[in-house]
């Protein structure tokens, strides 16, 4: 445990809790391997120190190390910038690069938010993993790269892959080692060690008076779930030392930085006293979740059998005036049999017509609400995209995409 302790001071890593010292541990016996890492964990847990400190206790550490953020590259350079690429293989390639697998030979790179690596891009990161082979965008050459990947998701894998999203032969391959990083709220008083330590470096850096926490201060601390885990705490912390007059934080003050409500808020715990979390709130929420989507299904099932209905009626309409002529032509005059082909045409034609226009209507309907409900989250978060993604869930990405589809950009 005592070197457990020295890699805590190396990397400035807080908190003792016995999930963060089984994720270190993990990460020590596996550094010296070639093995690919999966860290799990939701977004500001502190996934980034875990391949920082496999490379550097690896074989490989003299070697490069990148660390590079999948979500924040488009999908349409992504390939580009991780693999390369020729001379002249897109408009503004007025040089060849070697990408970040071919500057990283023998050493290690990084994948943060891998589960936003689009499908082609995935199918090359296979690749390189399988046998060391990738080939640069806009070339025919295939080369060769001995890098040791780590990746790391606060996405649901599986989820995704039963989505069709991601591939599960990638995630089986770069699950070799899986890694749970523990969320903050899950961390008892490790919080209030975080806190501590933000408050000194806040302190020191704008030379302010450390602020402290009452003991019903704290208590509050503890109680809340931390939705934004370390990085939100780093936050607030920051927010009460510098925007706080008082040195010393009482309840009262707090709860001007941390909101108070039932969804945000663990349920309070006599001194000693542990006992699972109650998941009430969640499940509330999944099930009406759940019982709008099947509302909505049920009604796009049920329009979907009208479109059938009326579809197979003008089939019958046309098959029935095509037997009418069949039986009937030396009464009918050839001209007369065209003109009633055609008007049976026409029906068909009009009633394919008025569903493709419902069915337009209805997209643009459903566009103009998705539009409305990006709008008004921008506005509850001010313009801040992170936290309306988050508050939408759905990734960055997808939301920039949706900004420039509705011209909101």
């Amino acid at each position: 445990m005592a070197n457990l302790q020295d890699i805590k001071n190396r990397y400035n890593i807080v908190g003792n809790c016995d999930a963060l010292n089984r994720a270190l541990d993990i990460a020590l016996q596996v550094a010296p391997t070639d093995l690919s890492v999966l860290i799990v964990g939701e977004s500001g847990v502190g996934k980034e120190i875990i391949p920082r400190l496999i490379h550097d206790h690896s074989t490989r550490k003299g070697k490069n190390y990148f660390a590079i953020n999948c979500g924040s590259i488009p999908e349409g350079t992504i390939d580009s910038e991780l693999f390369g690429h020729e001379k002249g293989a897109f408009t503004d390639a007025i040089g060849e690069s070697k990408g970040y697998f071919g500057v990283a030979d023998k050493g290690t790179i990084f994948l943060d938010e891998v589960g936003e690596l689009p499908l082609a891009t995935q199918a090359r990161l296979l690749r390189v993993l399988e046998n060391g082979e990738y080939i640069r965008v806009g070339g025919q050459e295939v080369r060769k790269t001995d890098v040791r990947v780590v990746a790391a998701t606060n996405v649901n894998i599986r989820k995704a892959i039963s989505e069709g999203r991601f591939r599960e032969d990638l995630y089986y391959r770069l699950n070799t080692i899986p890694i749970q990083m523990p969320p903050l709220r899950d961390r008892g008083d490790d919080i209030l060690k975080l806190f501590r330590l933000f408050a000194m470096q806040t302190a020191e850096k704008y030379r302010l008076p450390r602020i402290t926490l009452t003991k019903e201060a704290q208590q509050r601390m503890l109680e809340y779930k931390w939705p934004g885990n370390v990085r939100q705490l780093k936050n607030i912390t920051e927010q009460m030392s510098v925007l706080s007059e008082q040195r010393e934080i009482d309840a009262e003050t707090i709860a001007r930085f941390i909101p108070k409500d039932e969804s945000t808020t663990l349920p309070a715990l006599t001194p000693g006293q542990t006992g699972p979390h109650n998941y009430e709130n969640e499940r509330k929420a999944i099930f009406k979740i759940l019982y709008e989507m099947q509302n909505s299904v049920g009604d796009v099932r049920r329009e979907l059998n009208a479109l059938r209905q009326r579809i197979d009626d003008a089939a019958q309409i046309a098959a029935q005036a095509q037997t009418l002529s069949t039986h009937f032509t030396p009464a009918i005059s050839s001209d007369q049999t065209n003109n009633s082909a055609l008007d049976v045409s026409h029906v068909v034609e009009d009633a394919e017509a008025e569903e493709i226009a419902d069915a337009e209507m209805e997209n643009l309907n459903l566009n103009e609400q998705e539009r409305q409900t990006i709008v008004k989250a921008l506005e509850r978060n001010n313009g801040n995209r992170s936290k309306t993604a988050q508050e939408l869930g759905i990734s960055s990405r997808t939301l920039y995409r949706k900004l420039k589809l509705y011209g909101l950009t």
